[in-house]
């Protein structure tokens, strides 16, 4: 046994089992694919379930792999002990109806006695109590004396979670010696103490759970194999904890080398330093994943892990953005097995430094909040902040609640979580309900009990008219063998020219017909598992049954505006990185008739030279009438081609691959134009952000182009005969007029300066002494412009006054104003603090700075009662 580095223990175990007849997959991405039941994938076998349930062939029985896996169960933890992380590699040899115990358990032994050099004296293997099959490999075929095989209980080493494929596990623990252990009589395997450290388990899938505790053997036995790699690489390294692992240790480093404090000094500082570099690890591959931060789903887990980072580098003193600078250690660690880290190295720098720079905006507004807030509850002899508080700086402040947590524990203090939950819920509530009410209704594809083994052919590729088998009608969330006139239908074909809504492209529209029966379509979508396309709408005449052959007529016109879209897209994508760089992909997008919405990552808004620089390309290549043209292809040959894939999309082995001459090449299964010059013309008409990282383009083709023109046209003539002009003319006229208006304003700033001035005397002699300040309470009856040039000159030819003047508005509003001089500010007077008080007095508040402040007020009858108490309040500030 001698040291490894992670990275090579890593390719030993993957090279080992290659050696055993495993195909070698790489890590899948953390976002599920297809599987709803998961928010990240959290296990090795997470990915691959498919291929256990029998849903998917596998492409080979053996398959082996290194799995990026988060878990956030236990966040609270991280940091406070050396063991617990969000972020870990799963080491996995799987086998789907071939090899089984055997072989399993034998390789594992062969794998850390024989590769890793673990002398076989400090390994113990444990099974299930039951399980004596499992022991008589152990003990027989490996060699392992019967004492040093533990037999645990089904809480321990049998796998299952409710109904479905399950079984007994056979683990492998690893003795650290006694400076890890409990020192307590009798600690061996089990212990709760950190010694004995397990590092592989075998799960044997061969019994099927019917959810009510029966068992029955499975006919495909599978094998389900999985070892932590940050926990192999503790052993080969023989260090205290994974935090001490090389890879993970050096970007330690790297926080410690930018805060100056060092890993061991004291608990608090340790506590920190493990947040970051757990967190770290964790955003920079959900970044590269496709994940960006946000407030909801994965995308709220990627912000919080950053958020909580960035308070704890506040905590070790860093005050300004740093992760972004850390996220390149993870990189140069991990880049060598995951090369998607190096390719997306900039867009991940720029994602987090973001998403740092909007934390520091959010927690200097939400800190000073919350202090208030906690100062109110003790204040009143309470160690709990209110639930809607907390709510409160979550949803108006943007502030996490887990942080509000974290913050309140430092204070010795909490918060009702339940309740802040339960407001959390009636919010959710309230935002379904108004979709409710704007018409979102949810496509129920699953739950319409159709046979899964039907399946449509699409054809629609080719073809804008065919004719297809009616395999289903659905009517009323039910399954049905005709509908009559009136009723609203879901059709399920054979074979179907209509596009399902898919990738961010609407779907077709058209009519099918039989006869004396039409049906008029409205909306088409796939099943769950892509092999139905259900086709929805209303039958406007006759009868459709089961059996019927349907004439499918597309909607031609439609088709072809949101081909033209479509089109437009991969164009708009291609000129997006030609102007903006490299880091630009695609964060979603929907295509209808000649409209384009398409998101993108990228960290700032547009220029309008660039916004016009992205137009220009894309106009040029639609009149450069460049052939479009598609092909399925092996997903290696497309790659080979440069072909552009999905952020984040999971491909099969062939791909679609469109391409618009040299200039666009991308994997996509939409519909498309054949020609370039098709699309007319292309013109963005907004670009704005939809979160942090991400923008937004929405723009117009084809017809709609051509009816944004002629409403611009429009305009441009109306403002012209506004302005009693010509379009020609319109800049000029514009131009005059701005200059009249300018004239006309330096004459009304003239006016009111000299109404100023006859007023200025006279407010003079009303002074009042206040402890050596000259104090002027005023009413005018004068517009706010002018009482604001009475107080300008008040405060620079009184320099000892202070002076208190109000207005009442056409509305009943009161507007007020209060101006200290320089001396008088010196003397202590802040007119921001006496107009505070005068507000009060008369239904208002406001603020401002020492020298100018103003106010409002609600009450115009308390006006001369508030009035009357300037020199009282002014008594109260200068003493």
């Amino acid at each position: 046994m001698h040291y490894m580095g992670l990275n090579e223990i890593r390719e030993k175990f993957l090279e080992f089992f290659e050696s055993k007849g495993h195909l070698r997959l790489p890590s899948f991405s953390l976002i599920p694919q297809g599987d709803k039941s998961l928010l990240l994938i959290n296990s090795g076998m997470a990915p691959l379930k498919p291929y256990f349930t029998g849903e998917q062939e596998p492409p080979r029985r053996r398959v082996t792999t290194c799995q990026k896996c988060i878990r956030t169960g236990d966040i609270e933890n991280v940091g406070k002990t050396a063991r617990h992380g969000t972020f870990f590699e799963m080491l996995g040899n799987f086998s789907f109806g071939d090899y089984f115990k055997e072989e399993a358990i034998t390789w594992s032994w062969e794998f850390l006695t024989k590769v890793m050099e673990i002398p076989e004296d400090r390994l113990y293997p444990s099974i299930y109590e039951n399980d004596d099959e499992a022991f008589e490999i152990w003990n027989k075929k490996v060699g392992v004396p019967a004492d040093r095989i533990f037999r645990f209980g089904k809480e321990d080493n049998f796998w299952e979670h409710g109904s479905g494929p399950c079984g007994p596990c056979s683990e492998i623990y690893f003795d650290r010696g006694e400076k890890y252990g409990c020192g307590k009589p009798g600690c061996t395997v089990g212990c709760d103490c950190d010694r004995y450290m397990e590092v592989w388990n075998n799960v044997f899938s061969q019994f099927n759970n019917d959810g009510h505790g029966n068992y029955t053997d499975l006919i495909q036995k599978n094998i389900d194999t999985g070892m932590g790699l940050e926990r192999l690489a503790v052993v080969m390294q023989d260090v205290d904890s994974l935090f001490d692992v090389d890879t993970v240790k050096n970007i330690t480093d790297h926080v410690s080398k930018i805060s100056g404090k060092t890993y061991g000094e004291s608990y608090k500082t340790d506590v920190s330093l493990r947040v970051i570099t757990d967190h770290i690890r964790s955003t920079v591959m959900m970044i590269c994943d496709g994940v960006i931060p946000s407030n909801e789903g994965r995308g709220y887990v990627l912000r919080r892990l950053l958020r909580r980072a960035a308070r704890h580098g506040k905590l070790l003193g860093i005050n300004e953005p740093f992760l972004y600078k850390v996220c390149d250690t993870v990189i140069h660690e991990s880049g060598g097995a995951y090369p998607a880290l190096i390719e997306k190295q900039e867009y991940i720098r720029k994602v987090i430094q973001v998403e740092e720079e909007r934390f520091d905006a959010t927690v200097d507004a939400g800190l000073s909040i919350l202090h208030d807030m906690i100062e109110k509850a003790k204040n009143a002899g309470s160690k709990e902040l209110p639930a809607a508080d907390a709510f409160k700086l979550h949803d108006t402040y943007g502030f996490p609640i887990d942080l509000t947590i974290e913050i309140l524990e430092e204070q010795g203090m909490s918060t009702d979580r339940d309740g802040f939950d339960a407001l959390i819920q009636e919010q959710k509530e309230r935002s379904r309900e108004d979709r409710k009410r704007m018409g979102d209704v949810g496509w129920a594809s699953e739950d319409l009990g159709l046979d899964k083994s039907l399946k449509t052919e699409f054809c629609g590729y080719t073809q804008l008219e065919a004719e297809g088998n009616v395999l289903a009608l659905v009517s009323e969330g039910e399954s049905t063998d005709a509908v009559r006139a009136g009723s609203k239908v879901t059709v399920v074909l054979d074979k179907t020219p209509f596009y399902a809504e898919m990738g961010g492209q609407v779907p077709d529209y058209g009519t099918m017909s039989h006869g004396d029966c039409e049906i008029e379509i409205t909306n088409v979508q796939k099943n769950g598992d892509g092999r139905i396309y259900l086709h929805s709408g209303v039958v406007k005449s006759g009868v459709v049954s089961r059996g019927d052959t349907l004439v499918c007529k597309v909607d031609k016109e439609r088709r072809q505006a949101i081909c033209r879209s479509h089109t437009a897209t991969h164009l708009l994508q291609e000129a997006l990185r030609q102007v903006l760089g490299s880091h630009v992909e695609q964060a979603g997008s929907y295509t209808d008739a000649d409209h384009v919405r398409f998101d993108f990552t990228h960290f700032a808004a547009m220029t309008p030279e660039e916004i016009a620089k992205v137009e220009s390309i894309v106009n040029n290549i639609i009149l450069e009438g460049l052939e479009v043209r598609t092909d399925e292809m092996p997903i290696e040959e497309a790659k080979k081609l440069g072909a552009m894939a999905l952020f984040g999309e999971k491909y099969g082995d062939i791909v679609r691959v469109v391409r618009a001459g040299d200039v666009s090449i991308e994997f996509c299964g939409g519909t498309h134009l054949d020609n370039t010059a098709k699309a007319g013309m292309f013109k963005i008409v907004s670009e704005a952000s939809v979160a942090a990282g991400v923008r937004r383009i929405e723009a117009l083709t084809g017809r709609k182009f051509l009816e944004l023109f002629e409403e611009r046209q429009k305009t441009l003539n109306d403002t012209a005969a506004a302005l009693k002009t010509t379009p020609t003319d319109l800049i000029q006229r514009a131009d005059q007029v701005v200059e009249e208006i300018r004239g006309l304003t330096r004459n009304v700033d003239s006016l009111n300066s000299k109404i100023a001035e006859m007023k200025l005397s006279e407010l003079l002699n009303a002074a009042e002494d206040v402890n050596g300040v000259s104090v002027i309470a005023a009413k005018l009856d004068d517009t706010p412009e002018v009482m604001r040039s009475i107080g300008d000159i008040l405060k620079e030819r009184n320099a000892n006054g202070v002076a208190v003047l109000a207005t009442v508005t056409g509305e009943s509003k009161i507007q007020l104003l209060c101006v200290a001089g320089k001396d008088a500010v010196k003397a202590g007077a802040h007119a921001g603090k006496i107009i505070k008080e005068v507000a009060k007095l008369c239904g208002g508040g406001g603020g401002g700075r020492p020298d100018s402040a103003s106010a409002g007020g609600k009450k115009p009858e308390k006006l001369d009662e508030a009035l009357q108490a300037v020199c009282s309040v002014v008594a109260g500030i200068v003493k």
